[in-house]
């Protein structure tokens, strides 16, 4: 048995469980923000959907860290450590990019839904927190030789 595969189903677990956080709390914003807009029978922007679905990318980039982790895992087993690390470390890296994220978008949505302006700058925050795991999945995929 290699318990370096811990790390491999971590890089994805942690990667989701951010994902899940992030979206869960931009998806509560969006929803009161349409909430507040059906009350005072204003259109609800359905732009919204763009900040609740944006940390579900650092999902993605957990599932190819572990599969470059478990091709890594079997072809040199004696990594183990390193295959631990990578995935436990870069998953939660990954993860707190997806949940910081959310948080961003859960502000960006009722931003926008007030004011009806300035989409583009707040999906650009949201690309710069995003930038953090797809640095940490290419610079993991460098060290392990994916």
């Amino acid at each position: 048995m290699n318990i370096g595969l811990l790390g491999v189903g971590s890089a994805i677990a942690f990667a989701a469980m951010g994902s899940a956080l992030g979206s869960g709390t931009a998806g509560m914003a969006a929803v009161g923000a349409w909430k507040k807009a059906f009350v005072q029978n204003k259109p609800a922007p359905f732009l919204l959907v763009a900040f609740v679905g944006a940390p579900l990318t650092q999902t993605i980039y957990g599932l190819i860290l572990m599969n470059a982790l478990a091709a890594s895992a079997t072809s040199n087993p004696d990594n183990a450590w390193l295959y631990i690390g990578a995935g436990l470390f870069g998953g939660m890296a990954m993860g707190m990019s997806a949940w910081f994220q959310g948080k961003a978008g859960a502000v960006a949505s009722d931003a926008l839904a007030e004011t009806g302006k300035g989409f583009g700058n707040y999906l650009l925050v949201l690309g710069l927190v995003e930038t953090v795991a797809l640095f940490v999945m290419v610079f993991l995929l460098g060290v392990v030789g994916g």
